[in-house]
């Protein structure tokens, strides 16, 4: 497994060469030039062939023949060639402002998910984009959202937001998309959000995985951005085999939830079975919230489906909840890393979202959120998503204690994810 220096030496070449890019490859020089994300996701509606009305139905059968055979045929694209900006025109627009502005008059985390959803989809089209093409063969979609890193400083919601971001590597069928987004601070144009998105290609009819074009590095910082996506794909198996779900613990975590499980253990009595809650803690299954949205027609994308931005944005809010609740203070995201999208959710599902406090350090929470969506008419249940977030409160915020043999896993699973975050 990847060690935490190693990792840490991966993500600060792969930023500093990935700033670099930037500004070799940076055309507009005011946000005033640049196209909304409203506009760019109108764009998109036209680019995909999307339905333009609820209960319609788009015949795209033809666009397989558009589709090609094998990887090799495709013209190998540079980063640059899908090199993408966009603004968010939060000073200049007032009733958009309202829609991205929080109670503290910051911007609301959830809205700009929705946004680099949409960014990352539309990036991807045109990194496959062929010449006087109208209508793209392929059907785009969302695979995992590996990190978002975001500024200790929140955004405001007083000054328009820059959007830039390209493919950064590809597979047979599998692109990542690296974004940032940038706001004015003190007179100045500063980095406030960093975010890695793996986005994969289908055919026309979404049933069947499709090729996409190779991406070249043409500089030696494009070769680092290039050999950095290697390395993350390759960490990304590692930590999947890693799993607690496929393996135990490690000795170390064996040993932590042992001393977690003793110490919670009655003084009174000399019994594994009679817990008692340590002194200023919470036990983890009073730390969580729970809630349930009907999926209409309003949240779908391009495809029909529920849009993963908005399903990102409802994880975001019910983990924000529950971090407000159990820090009784103000919380700021800090880190969105591991969105998995392991089925898509059907317009007319009723969605489930389980959010809970996995794990705590000083003022830093750990937060993870499970969706599961339910077909009506059936009754079952099906995973969809798993979520994790890292908030941090004004102050030092009470730790959890698990009960169960799954609640030390969530634990762990917990501390995990906050360990790379500290060491990034």
């Amino acid at each position: 497994m990847m060690s935490p220096i190693k990792s840490f030496l991966m993500l600060a070449r792969y930023r500093s060469a990935f700033c670099q890019f930037r500004k070799n490859v940076r055309c507009c020089s005011t946000l005033q030039n640049l196209t909304s994300i409203k506009e760019l996701r109108g764009r998109l509606h036209d680019l995909a062939g999307a339905q333009k009305a609820w209960g319609t139905v788009s015949d795209r059968s033809e666009l397989f023949n558009h589709l090609p055979k094998d990887q090799s045929s495709l013209e190998v694209k540079s980063m640059k060639d899908s090199y993408q900006e966009a603004c968010i025109p939060l000073a200049s627009k007032s009733f958009l402002r309202e829609k991205y502005v929080n109670f503290s008059n910051t911007i609301r985390i959830g809205r700009i998910l929705e946004d680099l959803d949409t960014f990352a989809v539309w990036i991807s089209y045109q990194h496959n984009k062929r010449t006087g093409e109208k209508q793209s063969p392929l059907v785009i979609v969302t695979a995992l959202v590996d990190r978002i890193d975001l500024d200790s400083t929140e955004m405001s919601a007083d000054h328009d937001i820059k959007m830039t971001g390209n493919v950064t590597w590809t597979g047979r069928s599998s692109m990542q998309v690296s974004m940032n987004l940038m706001q004015v601070q003190d007179g100045v144009m500063r980095n406030k959000l960093n975010a890695v998105f793996l986005m994969v290609a289908r055919d026309p009819a979404n049933k069947g995985s499709a090729f996409v074009n190779p991406v070249k590095a043409e500089t030696p910082e494009e070769e680092v951005i290039l050999m950095e996506g290697k390395a993350l794909t390759q960490k990304r198996k590692e930590q999947s085999q890693q799993s607690l779900l496929k393996v135990a613990p490690s000795v170390e975590e064996s040993t932590l939830i042992h001393q977690l499980f003793s110490n919670s253990l009655s003084k009174q009595t000399v019994s594994f079975s009679i817990r008692e809650k340590p002194e200023n803690t919470v036990w983890m299954e009073d730390a969580k919230l729970k809630n349930v949205i009907i999926c209409f027609p309003e949240q779908r994308n391009i495809y029909n489906k529920i849009f993963g931005g908005y399903l990102m944005r409802k994880a975001n809010e019910i983990a924000y909840a529950v971090a407000l609740v159990h820090s009784q203070s103000k919380v700021i995201f800090r880190c969105i890393d591991n969105i998995t999208f392991q089925r898509p959710v059907e317009v007319g599902s009723l969605l489930y979202l389980s959010s809970r406090v996995t794990y705590t350090e000083g003022e830093f929470m750990q937060v993870r959120v499970h969706a599961e969506v339910m077909t009506p008419e059936t009754g079952e249940l099906h995973t969809t998503n798993s979520f994790n977030f890292t908030l941090a409160s004004k102050s030092v915020v009470k730790p959890v204690i698990p009960k169960t043999y799954g609640e030390f896993m969530l634990y762990l699973d917990g501390r995990r994810h906050f360990q790379e975050f500290k060491d990034s």
